[in-house]
């Protein structure tokens, strides 16, 4: 098994959040601009979605050497929280809360069990 410092171990990381910011831009990035008509939404959704399949599959076919499918599955939902909170933040503008940070970091005590040996 590769190191948890190899390529094998740090790239797919980096890739799930890089793919995680193209994702949220293609689910919630069209809230910005609600006027805009559904079926554009849709087709620009799909074209930002692409960008997300060419780093996320990669991502999970590289990461496989060194992490469990629930790992991998795991570390891209704690990713997405993150982006996410972002994302709310910086694109919508909006809040988060204590109760946000309070759910977020529940969560990501779930997800820490996961990768417990």
């Amino acid at each position: 098994m590769p190191s948890l410092l190899s390529p094998a171990a740090i790239w797919p990381i980096i890739m799930l959040f890089a793919s995680n910011i193209f994702m949220t831009f293609a689910w919630y990035g069209h809230l910005k601009h609600k006027s805009t008509a559904i079926f554009i939404a849709i087709v620009v959704s799909w074209g930002i979605a692409f960008f997300e399949y060419c780093l996320a599959v990669p991502a999970n076919r590289l990461g496989s050497a060194v992490y469990s499918t629930a790992q991998l599955k795991t570390m891209q939902e704690v990713i997405t929280l993150i982006v996410f909170s972002g994302f709310s933040v910086f694109w919508l503008g909006e809040n988060l809360t204590w109760n946000h940070a309070i759910g977020f970091a529940l969560i990501a005590v779930g997800a820490s069990f996961i990768f417990r040996g």
